[in-house]
């Protein structure tokens, strides 16, 4: 993970944006210590991702799951053929 302090950022914004979003780069932008970090719209979503199948993992393990849709009824709300 590269770190640069964001009075240098400003300058190089665009050289970094085009690391995160072509090279999957994670740049910490520090003031002294972390203060923001710059990420791929990608990561973002997979880490969302991954705390919902986590969540469901731990709300089943837990017996707290609410009822779901059967497979019929979602094809039916979809308009596809049964």
């Amino acid at each position: 993970m590269t770190k640069i302090p964001v009075g240098e950022a400003a300058s190089q914004l665009s050289d970094l944006v085009r690391r995160v979003a072509h090279d999957g780069e994670t740049i910490t932008l520090t003031d002294g210590e972390a203060a923001a970090l710059l990420v791929s719209p990608q990561m973002v979503e997979d880490l969302e991702d991954a705390l919902a199948v986590a969540d469901y993992e731990r709300r089943k393990a837990q017996g707290t799951l609410a009822p779901g849709i059967p497979h019929a009824e979602v094809r039916r709300i979809l308009g596809l053929r049964p």
